[in-house]
């Protein structure tokens, strides 16, 4: 599995990294574009915001291809068998990158998402970003995700819709759908029962 590591548990985006309350505008002096990128560069977690969808907390792998006719500084995502769910990505998301001071949620910016077809030289230079930073990643990872995994890269744009002195008001805590509990398989038998069933038993001599 890939390094996920979530906060206030899944669906769960993190709390505003501020408790000031949130003006209009964010504060004079704050440089939204470097703070967008040393957040990302710094964290391996972020959450994904699709309309109408939920937030998804998702492992990444930032990048800046340096070509002014490229994509530009953008977080390359993998999902599928073996590795993070997530569910379809429309053209627009929302993306939220939290503070490694705190924990706290730190810039939220609009971005654009586009998925990679496989075989082509965005999607093979895609493969090599995310394998290099994979944990236990495979020598045959390239293959596993051609065969059925998507690969995203989804790149920031416009100003930031909260970061430092321009937080939402909102929780943003999101009810968790409930499920009814399963036992996998049978349970094993045990020579004379159970053992909690055999401690019952000699109490009640």
């Amino acid at each position: 599995m890939s390094d996920v590591e979530t906060t206030g548990g899944v669906g769960t985006e993190p709390s505003a990294a501020s408790a000031t309350p949130a003006p209009e505008a964010a504060s004079p002096g704050v440089n939204v574009t470097r703070l967008l990128n040393e957040a990302a560069s710094k964290s391996k977690v972020m959450w994904v915001r699709i309309p109408e969808g939920g937030s998804h907390p998702v492992w990444y792998v930032w990048h800046d291809d340096e070509d002014p006719r490229g994509t530009g500084p953008s977080a390359y995502v993998v999902s599928g068998p073996g590795e993070q769910s997530l569910p379809y990505l429309p053209d627009q998301v929302e993306l939220i990158f939290r503070s490694k001071d705190n924990g706290g949620r730190l810039i939220a910016t609009q971005a654009a998402a586009r998925e990679l077809e496989v075989g082509t030289p965005a999607w093979e230079a895609a493969v090599q970003l995310l394998s290099a930073e994979r944990l236990n990643a495979t020598s045959d990872a390239a293959t596993a995700w051609a065969q059925g995994c998507t690969i995203h890269v989804i790149t920031p744009h416009g100003r930031p819709s909260e970061s430092p002195g321009s937080y939402s008001t909102d929780a943003h805590i999101e009810r968790i759908a409930s499920a009814h509990g399963t036992t996998v398989g049978w349970r094993p038998w045990h020579l004379r029962g159970r053992p909690v069933l055999r401690r019952r038993l000699r109490r009640s001599r």
